[in-house]
């Protein structure tokens, strides 16, 4: 009579034990998963070297973007580095990390990239703690915080420049417009002009309606400006936040990049 219970004892402790491992996995790995990190950019809060505090160029910070697609670009003041990267095992692995030839202003800019391409190739072992990306190999340290991409509403969007088809041209004569989102109501600034138009937003899309703006006569730069700003303010355009940077794009491929 004994023996059968003894059997189902066992049984369940093994399941239990099972159980436990599978849970105590999961704690293990939670927030370590290259999906928490895809698609952001990190800069360094603090850089220690061989324990002691490492002294960045005035200015100047580590910033490491995780892409969408498996890429890491990092940069630490100079010259920008990239390559195909990995994260398993607690381990940041970066296949052929190849940087750009840039002269840098300052030979100290050189030594600093050097060390971070130095430490990146070296598959340093890599934590995430929330917001907090910790690097660490070859007796350095760095931690890193997310950084939170822009907002659509509440600030203000500079014009940095125009797009039409697939051609990305400066603002002629650095003619200031601006754009405000705020409550379903967005405030412009042609360069020359002033203006609203009534939005809403579905996901990836912007409906504008209703623009008006005064009718000052402009010089050549600013017409130009506005004729591009009220090209993408006028019914669908699809939006893109990237960090700092807003994109409104219309059908036509007509539109703007803008600067948080």
């Amino acid at each position: 009579m004994f023996r059968p219970l003894h059997m189902s004892y066992r049984v369940l402790v093994a399941a239990i034990a099972v159980a436990l491992l599978a849970t105590g996995c999961g704690n293990r790995s939670a927030g370590q998963g290259e999906s928490d990190v895809q698609g952001k950019v990190f800069t360094s809060t603090s850089v220690t070297d061989q324990g002691k505090p490492r002294a960045m160029v005035e200015g100047t910070r580590v910033e490491l973007r995780f892409t969408d697609d498996g890429r890491l670009l990092a940069h630490a003041g100079c010259n920008q580095m990239q390559g195909p990267v990995t994260l398993d095992g607690g381990k940041l692995q970066v296949t052929d990390l190849g940087m750009t030839a840039m002269g840098c202003p300052n030979p100290d800019l050189h030594t600093q990239d050097q060390w971070l391409s130095k430490l990146l190739s070296a598959g340093p072992a890599w934590k995430l703690d929330g917001s907090t990306l910790v690097i660490t190999g070859s007796g350095a340290e760095i931690v890193l915080t997310a950084e939170a991409p822009a907002k659509l509403e509440g600030g203000i969007w500079k014009l940095e420049s125009l797009i039409q088809a697939d051609a990305v041209s400066s603002v002629p004569g650095r003619v200031p417009a601006t754009l405000k989102f705020e409550n379903g109501n967005v405030s412009v600034f042609t360069g020359c002009n002033d203006g609203s138009a009534s939005y809403k937003v579905d996901g990836q899309t912007i409906t504008f309606e209703s623009l008006v703006h005064t009718d000052k006569a402009c010089g050549a730069d600013e017409t130009s400006v506005e004729k591009a700003v009220v090209a993408v303010l006028s019914g669908q355009v699809t939006y893109k936040i990237d960090r700092k940077s807003l994109t409104l794009t219309n059908a036509k491929g007509e539109g703007v990049q803008l600067k948080s």
